[in-house]
């Protein structure tokens, strides 16, 4: 759809994904290739090596440049991208967070999950509630800032700065497909990921070393992979631990750009086809 609007008003496509960020995710990410980018411009796809951990602040600094050199050139930015987190941040800023004690971080690393998630209870109930009880990175982020800062997460997140929704016109659009259609897509897209050396891509991941806490490690896939690669379980388990990964990601990302997306923005709860004309309409209002 992206590159149907840039072939009608010059344009540039601009990642909004969390994964496609990454030189080493060329297939896992469904990142789009040479041939598929049909000479459009992209940009923010592949570009931080997967040693680094991309965060939404950074991102959000990127995507700020990117967009103003489009403007600059009398180009329109595309973002496309299903990480949510980003786009929030870049419209709406970042908390400004002082720099966290190195100590504190380090002594919060160690703890296990249900041992961070339980001081998270005591420190910050209102983002303990919040969050996921086995999502290790968020809840270390909030015990940290608050144990830092000595504020809660959601004190500093009231007064956010930076952001450019302000003083951009956006037309946005929320893809809502059916579910079962986005599934099964789910499920033949992991297939199609094998067919097209996601093996070999983590074979090179692996050789790198690097530590399991990254986010490029982390990628739906990698892991599942690495044991098969391993020989602790069989092909066949892999590929379908991955698809169950894969359609629970994308059931968490629908829920979040229904409930979270503001009210006013555009839902469109169809399958995608070869005639995207009516939507490409909305896109290009005045």
């Amino acid at each position: 759809m992206a590159l149907e609007i840039a072939k009608k008003q010059p344009s540039v496509i601009i990642n909004a994904d969390s994964a496609q960020v990454y030189s080493d995710l060329t297939i896992l990410s469904a990142r789009p290739t040479e041939d598929e980018m049909q000479g459009i411009e992209h940009r923010l796809f592949g570009y931080i090596d997967g040693s680094e951990a991309c965060s939404a602040a950074r991102w959000a600094h990127d995507a700020k440049t990117a967009i103003a050199d489009a403007h600059a050139r009398d180009l329109l930015p595309i973002l496309v991208g299903g990480t949510g987190l980003y786009v929030r941040v870049l419209l709406e800023g970042i908390a400004p967070i002082p720099e966290i004690d190195p100590a504190i971080r380090q002594a919060i690393r160690k703890l296990e999950t249900l041992e961070a998630y339980r001081a998270l209870q005591i420190s910050d109930p209102v983002s303990a509630e919040r969050l996921n009880p086995a999502d290790i990175t968020r809840i270390q982020r909030a015990l940290e800032v608050v144990r830092s800062t000595g504020q809660p997460l959601d004190q500093w997140q009231k007064h956010k700065i930076g952001g450019i929704g302000d003083r951009i016109r956006l037309n946005p659009l929320v893809l809502l497909p059916p579910r079962e259609w986005l599934y099964q897509c789910c499920d033949l897209r992991f297939g199609q990921m094998i067919a097209c050396g996601a093996t070999e891509e983590v074979e090179r991941l692996l050789a790198r070393h690097l530590p399991a806490n990254l986010p490029v490690m982390r990628a739906i896939g990698v892991a599942e992979i690495a044991e098969w690669l391993a020989g602790d379980i069989s092909r066949e388990v892999a590929v379908e631990r991955a698809q169950i990964a894969t359609r629970q990601y994308a059931k968490r990302q629908y829920t979040w750009f229904r409930n979270q997306s503001p009210a006013h923005w555009p839902r469109i709860e169809q399958s995608l086809n070869d005639d995207n004309r009516s939507l490409i309409e909305i896109l290009l209002r005045p």
